[in-house]
């Protein structure tokens, strides 16, 4: 079952983004809250975003789909708008950032749990329903797919693997908490869960947020492994070792920042 998107008010709509030309397509009003709604950030991504968008909707389970286009200049705007309906495409004529598309996104989620789908195939959609399934069945409310359950993953990028293995063990010094991923895609939450975080980030820093405010709110993460296929920066990956400094900055100031749920 597919479940579509609710559509957002007037007020809603002038609070999206402040960022240059706005559309947005609307499904129809949802009859209940799909299992999941899965928000997907993309740039420039008509190579994949395709393959994407259906194995997302070839779930078992009920989902809604939010995309976000952010400022493409490519065909992936034209291959989203074929799908009409099936989906709910937000589309800025300029790029904001993932942590701000994310942010966009978030106000019309429906779903009882939300995730973030990345618009390349490093990251498997199938395995999406066995990292909300603990959220589902209250078990818990906030679950990471790790990529390194038995260790780094070949094919990543030396200075990834360091910058990885920092990550964590910052975590653990700030935080208190063992994880083995911290920088993984797959992040899934309850959804109230994750608006009440009332995030900030704009680019990268969208994981490091959200795994600081979980942990100040006292949430033990909850790590299921799954496959990953590292996608190279000639292929378009657009996040580098060189934005760890950000992450890094970010766990420490949320570790000592007071913020308003």
């Amino acid at each position: 079952m597919i479940a579509t998107a609710l559509k957002p008010s007037v007020v809603a709509i002038d609070q999206l983004t402040s960022r240059a030309e706005r559309s947005i397509l609307y499904a129809e009003m949802p009859t209940e809250h799909p299992d999941v709604t899965v928000l997907v950030p993309a740039l420039n991504e008509e190579e994949t975003i395709g393959e994407v968008v259906d194995r997302l909707l070839a779930l078992p389970v009920s989902i809604q789909v939010i995309v976000v286009d952010d400022g493409s200049d490519d065909r992936t705007g034209e291959i989203l708008r074929a799908y009409g309906d099936k989906i709910t495409l937000l589309t800025n004529e300029t790029g904001g950032g993932k942590g701000a598309a994310i942010r966009q996104a978030l106000p019309f989620a429906t779903g009882k749990t939300v995730i973030v789908q990345d618009a390349d195939l490093e990251y498997a959609p199938e395995e999406i329903p066995k990292l909300i399934e603990p959220i589902l069945s209250g078990n818990a409310r906030v679950v990471y797919g790790t990529r390194f359950a038995h260790g780094l993953t070949d094919g990543m990028a030396l200075p990834n693997k360091i910058v990885n293995r920092m990550l964590r063990t910052s975590v653990f010094v700030l935080y208190g908490q063992k994880l083995t991923d911290e920088a993984t895609c797959y992040k899934a939450f309850d959804t109230e869960f994750l608006k009440s975080m009332n995030l900030e980030c704009v680019r990268f820093e969208f994981c490091p947020e959200v795994t600081a405010k979980s942990c100040r709110l006292g949430e033990r993460i909850q790590e299921i492994p799954i496959s990953y296929i590292p996608r190279t920066k000639a292929a378009g990956k657009k996040i580098r070792w060189t934005d760890a400094p950000d992450a890094f900055w970010t766990l420490f100031k949320h570790r000592f920042k007071r913020f308003r749920k």
